[in-house]
């Protein structure tokens, strides 16, 4: 098991696009290759995908860009070999070839390390096993494995491609969703779907039990539950105001002393309050905007509809921001489209140790612009693009596919979906250069470019599968270090 010093591994995020040096990815399993249309939803995907295409022709290009990012000892001047290799072999946690790095973190790798443990093994085993109501001698057949075969099947749910043991956890490609680092704590998340309550299981048993992150552990944050949450209806039942449920995409750490959360589809008020309060106890944060947005598929999380690119660069939603009225009054459709949703729209900050009434923002650019400006000092105009170029119907399609979910690699340097032609329309008005996962790295190889001088680019990965399962490169990682 890796025995890292604490000095070794830092966990710090205090801003959105301050220079990324750690995070926790989780490449697409086989468990994604077993998802069948009738259960897709239950699952929370919109469609079954392809998982090979997936693998090989779009998610292992932002490995690959990561590692030149933050690990280049791991692949420069590798990739043709890497290419090569039909098997994959150096990117499966457990493989000879594994490029194993400690700041492009596989969490399956780590998962598989814990298990080396006998008492941590049976500790999650049963855990597993009850959540997944297993019979006994399933339980007894999983100690038969070895730990990397076995956290492929708790990930999978699945031996090889011989059997399903349990329903797989699609959606831990997501790994924002599970956890969030506040400064120096670590915020473990409360799912909303039952689909996700093994990946929260993992993520604990990660978190608690790797060495790695033994120095922070009193500095773990888990949401207390509602006190009387066993006498409340279903999760989908109960209010707003009484289900406890948060998912990583729901929080971003904008600044040391600011965080955003969100109440959506997926993050309940009453688990932002229990947050808030948490938060300002231990002094982690001076203050807290609560974004409360339209319950709706279409947003789920905050990071679907706005991120930031640059210290005074946003990417959004522009039908849920200032231009939102202005672009209804310009458009029939919109003109005469019900404006019900908006009205659940609503941003209130909070300040710790202030008596007063919570402050009331008007809209998402004001509040964005206000970040940029007082809480990270920009002295450059804010500026905004929007999802779409904003022209109707462009906006809410690319939206759709994660045109407003990009994360920053620094500060002006982005990685996102390469279908979304208006909202790239849109960055290369800013000034932007839109590349290519593919050419970059033939540039980063060649010594053309360097990641080290790269400045406001937009690097475009493949997609058409991706996108599929709802969520871009920003819900695809949970940033553990950034420079501020």
């Amino acid at each position: 098991m890796t025995t890292n010093p604490s000095s070794d591994f830092p966990i710090q995020v205090s801003s959105e696009t301050g220079t990324l040096k750690r995070l926790l990815i989780h490449s697409p399993d086989r468990g994604l290759g077993k998802v069948v249309p009738s259960k897709a939803q239950d699952w929370l995907f919109e469609d079954i995908v392809h998982l090979d295409t997936m693998r090989r022709d779009e998610y292992d290009f932002y490995v690959k860009i990561l590692l030149y990012f933050l690990d280049p000892e791991k692949i420069k001047g590798r990739l043709s070999e890497i290419d090569k290799d039909r098997g994959r072999s150096f990117y499966i946690p457990g493989s000879e070839n594994y490029f194993s790095s400690d700041r492009v973190v596989e969490i399956q790798r780590l998962l598989s390390e814990i298990l080396q443990d006998d008492q941590t093994r049976v500790k999650l085993t049963s855990a597993i096993c009850g959540i997944e109501r297993c019979p006994y001698h399933i339980q007894e057949e999983l100690n038969t494995y070895d730990p990397n075969e076995l956290a492929k099947i708790f990930i999978s749910g699945s031996y090889s491609d011989e059997r399903m043991l349990f329903a797989p956890v699609p959606n831990l490609i997501f790994t924002r969703d599970i956890g969030i680092v506040i400064n120096d704590h670590i915020l473990l998340n409360k799912p909303a779907k039952t689909a996700r309550t093994r990946e929260s299981i993992l993520a604990q048993f990660v978190f608690f039990y790797h060495p790695l992150f033994a120095h922070i552990r009193k500095n773990l944050i888990e949401i207390p539950e509602n006190e009387r949450h066993f006498l409340l209806p279903d999760d989908e039942k109960a209010s707003d105001f009484q289900r406890c449920t948060l998912e990583g995409g729901d929080v971003m750490m904008v600044a040391p002393n600011h965080l955003l959360i969100g109440c959506s589809e997926r993050t309940s008020l009453y688990a932002a309050q229990q947050v808030m309060k948490i938060l300002f106890e231990k002094n982690v944060v001076e203050k807290i905007s609560i974004i409360k947005i339209p319950k709706k598929r279409d947003y789920m999380h905050i990071d679907t509809i706005f991120t930031q690119v640059k210290k005074n660069i946003w990417v959004l939603l522009g039908s849920l921001a200032r231009v939102g009225d202005e672009a209804r009054k310009k458009d029939v459709l919109h003109f005469f489209a019900s404006t019900d949703s908006n009205k659940e729209f609503r941003i209130l900050q909070f300040r710790k140790g202030s008596e007063q009434q919570p402050r009331e923002i008007e809209n998402l650019e004001d509040l964005l612009a206000e970040v940029s400006t007082e809480d990270l000092g920009s002295t450059e105009p804010v500026r905004f693009i929007y999802s779409g170029g904003n022209e109707f119907p462009y906006g809410e399609r690319e939206q759709w596919t994660d045109s407003c979910n990009l994360l920053a690699l620094r500060d002006g340097v982005v990685i996102g979906y390469d279908r979304n032609d208006k909202t790239l329309e849109a960055f290369r008005r800013e000034g932007f250069n839109a590349i290519s996962a593919r050419d970059l790295l033939e540039k980063f190889e060649t010594g053309e470019l360097s990641p080290d001088n790269l400045t406001d680019t937009f690097i475009m990965l493949p997609s058409a599968e991706l996108s599929r399962a709802r969520g871009g490169s920003h819900c695809m990682s949970m940033p553990l270090l950034r420079e501020f």
